[in-house]
């Protein structure tokens, strides 16, 4: 072998030993014919001391620069008195270079890799595998490979199988495009890359599996955000015989033993339960922030006998809200940072941002600030006033439209100005949220939409279902940490009675559901157990973890929008010739001659 130790390895343990390492030139300092060079690989730095005694290797360490490849031999010694360095692993030693070998030059890189000098992301990206070099990017990557090994060993020691899906298959409803893959064999046909291994992981328990799991990439063709890219990893998990409180218990377990040991938080003992309903009504989202004091209050009764239409029309429809979020103390907020906040809330479908700065509570209406108080009695602002608890010095924001829009709205501002304003109190703040309805509405379409997805269970029976579609509740139960859905779950349906009326008031009738699903619902009528499982974002989770700003920052190769990354950023191009062999019709716009 080349080396005997990784470079982050070395410590105490090895005072006297010699040595052999290779690495990264990190640095390297020329202090006083003395050279310096403190040497990287992948756990860690050390440095290296060249003296003049030593002519062979003092010359070739004379020629090194930054990103030089090199192997040397040292003699491990403590470090001198006044210069230990306890930020790093290896602060309390260093190597006196013996013999030293350039295994590869480096031109100046175009990243930095021993510095915090921003670096624009197109570039991070068109060189990643520099930016990859860098001590804090090898951190994430570390602690995503803990994160996951963590996760592994705590499924193993629960009994699960860690069983492998494949990647070819029928296209079935996740509630995102897919990606598909032509088939060679089948001529004008498609596979398409899976946006989950859900049906697998069913037709597993319906094998007497038990318990399963899988570390499995998936495919959603989708844009990209802060927290999303179109592929992506998560942690599969599907179990037999266990109701949903026994699901979300192990799954506690596992998430509190997760950050325990790879990043040293202790989250609680037992995590809150929060409805479906409550999250909506009080945080404008079913993924609330805990950390964030700030809530919803319902005012719609004050407003609906206003003759402002702005107000008591939402307040009077059946599907609308008006809602207030008092702020304490940002009454100080100027007229540029709400017109800010109101040109924030219009990407959500707001059409505008009503507001009351309490300036002086004690003096009642005289003490308030607004423009809208000329259009609203005042019984009813005095009302509102208390209602929110608001106080001098605060200033209260209004919502009124339809209850998505008004949720969308205030719960997005609600996060913007937790942030803002340095409201978030604690550091890690988890919650279920459960209860979610079965299905939505969907008015462009006319036709029910399943919420999660249509092999969730039910909490009702199959007439209830028919009977109150709109107010069936379901089975399914997410994890929420920090405001980011972290994991989703629910009990499956388990018999093909159910999941035949589910699809049917998912406008699919026997023979649609039979073409499409027939294989599942077939497969239902022989002895399926009960069952049910959740998913992990093991990127989101990581990306929690590490406190990273975006998702990409956790991933090796994560896609981009922009030609940054040769391997990542765009699909290859296909010949006439490659689409033909593919048995791919072509079509072609018709020729159109020039009269």
């Amino acid at each position: 072998m080349m080396r005997s130790h990784y470079c982050g390895d070395i410590n105490e343990n090895h005072l006297g030993q010699e040595v052999e390492i290779c690495g990264w030139v990190h640095r390297r300092r020329d202090h006083g014919g003395v050279i310096f060079i403190d040497l990287r690989d992948r756990e860690g730095i050390v440095q290296v001391v060249f003296d003049p005694d030593r002519a062979d290797s003092f010359a070739t360490a004379e020629t090194v620069r930054g990103e030089y490849v090199l192997k040397l031999k040292g003699r491990v010694r403590p470090r001198p008195e006044g210069t230990i360095n306890p930020k790093m692993k290896t602060g309390k030693v260093e190597l006196l270079g013996l013999e030293l070998e350039i295994l590869n030059r480096s031109e100046t890189t175009p990243i930095q890799v021993d510095g915090d000098i921003e670096v624009n992301e197109e570039t991070r990206l068109r060189y990643r595998y520099i930016d990859l070099r860098r001590p804090e990017m090898l951190e994430k990557i570390r602690l995503r490979r803990d994160v996951t090994l963590n996760l592994r060993r705590f499924l193993e020691d629960e009994g699960f199988y860690e069983i492998e899906t494949p990647f070819l298959t029928k296209a079935t409803p996740e509630g995102a495009r897919d990606y598909l893959v032509p088939s060679r064999t089948h001529e004008n046909s498609f596979f398409a890359l899976p946006q989950s291994p859900q049906l697998f992981k069913q037709l597993l328990m319906i094998a007497g599996m038990d318990r399963y799991y899988q570390v499995v990439r998936c495919f959603r063709d989708e844009d990209l955000r802060a927290d999303r890219q179109p592929e992506f990893t998560q942690l599969d998990i599907e179990t037999s015989f266990m109701d949903e409180g026994e699901i979300m218990g192990l799954m506690e377990g596992m998430v509190r033993r997760l950050f325990n040991e790879v990043i040293n938080v202790k989250l609680p003992e037992q995590f809150p339960q929060m409805t479906y309903e409550k999250a909506m009504d009080v945080y404008g989202t079913d993924r609330p922030d805990l950390r964030n004091p700030l809530v919803l209050t319902d005012v719609a009764d004050l407003m609906a006998a206003v003759e402002f239409k702005v107000f008591s029309g939402p307040a009077n429809s059946d599907d609308g809200r008006v809602a207030a979020l008092r702020v304490p103390g940002a009454s100080s907020l100027s007229r540029k940072d709400i017109d800010g906040y109101t040109k924030f809330v219009s990407i959500y479908g707001a059409k505008g941002l009503a507001y009351i700065k309490v300036n002086d509570r004690a003096a009642g209406i005289e003490g308030l600030q607004s423009p809208i108080l000329k259009f609203l009695p005042d019984d009813v602002v005095e009302n509102i006033m208390d209602r929110t608890g608001a106080q001098t010095g605060d200033i209260v924001f209004f919502g009124a439209d339809k209850t998505k829009i008004v949720n969308e709205a205030l719960g997005a501002l609600r996060d913007k100005i937790g942030q803002d304003q340095g409201l978030l109190e604690g550091d890690w703040k988890p919650v279920w949220v459960v209860d979610f309805p079965m299905f939505d509405w969907d008015e462009k379409s006319s036709r029910w939409n399943a919420i999660h997805h249509p092999f969730t269970a039910p909490s009702c029976d199959a007439d209830e279902l028919k009977a109150n579609t709109g107010k069936a509740l379901s089975r399914a139960y997410d994890l929420v940490l920090n405001g980011t859905e972290v994991g989703g779950g629910s009990i499956r349906i388990h018999k093909t009675d159910m999941q035949q009326v589910v699809f049917d008031l998912l406008g699919m009738d026997a023979v649609e559901s039979q073409e499409k699903f027939g294989f599942l619902l077939d497969a239902l009528k022989y002895g399926c157990p009960p069952h049910g499982g959740m998913a992990f974002g093991l990127d989101r989770l990581v990306m929690l973890m590490s406190g990273a700003s975006t998702i990409r920052d956790v991933m090796a190769f994560p896609k981009t929008q922009t030609a940054a990354c040769p391997l990542t950023s765009a699909p290859a191009t296909v010949s006439d010739a490659q689409l033909k062999e593919l048995g791919i019709r072509l079509r072609k716009p018709p020729v159109v001659e020039e009269k």
